[in-house]
C-alpha cells in the first residue's frame, strides 16, 4: 500500500487560511452535531517542566473516507530559544481497512489553520453580522490568525490587540495592519482595549482570568480559544452568567478543559448544567444570537473532528497537485 508523505512545505501550498477551509471545518462542526461521529476523550499529557504540553486527538467521521490522529505538542517557552511554540504531526488511515494513508508533517501547521477557521465559524455563527471592531488578547502567531479569519466572515475596519508585552503587541499591531489594509493598534489596558470591540478573541495560554465579566457591553461576542488544558483559564468565571448565550464545541471537553471547567470549579455554574453545542446551534437544532443587545461566548477546545476534516481536506488537495512523496508500506 501506498503512504504519501507530506511536509509542511508541501501543505502550506496546497492549503491556506480561506473561506473554503472555514467552510469544511464548519461543516465538520455540523457533522458533530447530527451524530455518528466517534471522537474520544483528548488524551492530554502535561511537561510542567518545560512549560509544555501534548495533546492527543482524533475522531472518526461517517462518510469520510479517512480518519486522523493528530499528536500536537505545545511547548510556550520554546521562542525563547528560537523555536515556534507549536509542533507535531498528523496520521491519515483507512476507514475501511485502518490502513496508514498518508503523514502529514506539518509541525503544527494545519492544526494553526484549522484552530483559526474554527474561530472564524463561532464568529460568523453567533456575532452580529455588522461587526466591525475585533480585540484581540495575545500577540502570537494564533492571535494573528485569528484575526485574518474574522475578517473573512465579518466586515472588520478596525483592530485592536493586547498582549502583556507591549513590544510584541505593537509589531503584531503593525504586522496585521499591513497584512489586512485596515487599521490595527496595540492597547496596553485590557479593559480599554474591550471597549467598543464587536467580538473578542482570547488567544493566550494564560492561567488566571484576562477578561473581567464587568468589561462586556451588549452586543459583543467573545470567542474563548486559550483554554485546552485543566490548567488554563482566559475568562473570568463570572463571563458565562453574565452572556446571554455560552456555545461550547464540545460539552464534555469544556466541563474538563475549557472555560466552563473554571465556571464550574468557581460555583458560577452547575456542573450539570447543559449548553446547546456548537455544531447544534449549526444545524438549527439551539438557538443561536437572540437579538443585537445580546452578549455571546463560544468556548473552543478544538476537536480532533476538525482535524480529520483538514487533514483529509489536505490530503486530497495534495494528490490533485501531485505534491508530497509516495512509499510502498
Amino acid at each position: 500500500m501506498s503512504v504519501r508523505i507530506l511536509t509542511e512545505a508541501d501543505l502550506r501550498g496546497v492549503v491556506d487560511l480561506d473561506l473554503s477551509v472555514i467552510d469544511a471545518i464548519d461543516g465538520g462542526f455540523r457533522a458533530l452535531a447530527a451524530g455518528g461521529v466517534v471522537m474520544p476523550p483528548i488524551l492530554s499529557m502535561e511537561i510542567a517542566e518545560s512549560n509544555g504540553e501534548v495533546d492527543v486527538k482524533a475522531a472518526y467521521v461517517p462518510g469520510v473516507e479517512s480518519f486522523a490522529i493528530k499528536v500536537s505538542p505545545g511547548f510556550f517557552d520554546n521562542p525563547k530559544i528560537g523555536l515556534p511554540s507549536t509542533s507535531g504531526l498528523m496520521i491519515l488511515f483507512s476507514a475501511r481497512t485502518g490502513r496508514v494513508e498518508a503523514l502529514l508533517l506539518d509541525n503544527g501547521y494545519l492544526t494553526d489553520v484549522r484552530t483559526a477557521a474554527a474561530g472564524a465559524v463561532a464568529a460568523r455563527c453567533l456575532s452580529r453580522s455588522d461587526s466591525h471592531r475585533a480585540a484581540i488578547f495575545g500577540t502570537g502567531l494564533q492571535a494573528r490568525m485569528q484575526l485574518r479569519a474574522l475578517c473573512l466572515v465579518r466586515p472588520i475596519r478596525e483592530a485592536v490587540i493586547w498582549g502583556r508585552d507591549a513590544d510584541k503587541a505593537a509589531a503584531a499591531a503593525r504586522d496585521m495592519a499591513e497584512a489586512l489594509g485596515i487599521e490595527v493598534r496595540a492597547e496596553a489596558d485590557a479593559e480599554t482595549a474591550v471597549r467598543g470591540a464587536d467580538v473578542i478573541v482570547t488567544t493566550t495560554p494564560a492561567r488566571a482570568p484576562i477578561l473581567m465579566a464587568s468589561w462586556l457591553a451588549p452586543g459583543q461576542h467573545v470567542t474563548a480559544m486559550g483554554s485546552d488544558q485543566h490548567t488554563k483559564n482566559e475568562l473570568d468565571p463570572a463571563c458565562l452568567a453574565r452572556a446571554d448565550l455560552y456555545v461550547p464545541d464540545r460539552l464534555t471537553q469544556v466541563r474538563s478543559l475549557g472555560e466552563l471547567r473554571s465556571a464550574i470549579a468557581a460555583g458560577t455554574v452547575a456542573s450539570d448544567a447543559d449548553f446547546a453545542e456548537l455544531g447544534t446551534v449549526l444545524i438549527g437544532r439551539a438557538r443561536g444570537r437572540r437579538d443585537a443587545e445580546a452578549i455571546t461566548i463560544a468556548d473552543l477546545t478544538g476537536t480532533g473532528v476538525q482535524d480529520t476534516v483538514i487533514a483529509t481536506l489536505a490530503r486530497e488537495r495534495a494528490e490533485a497537485a501531485g505534491v508530497g512523496k509516495g512509499f510502498e508500506n
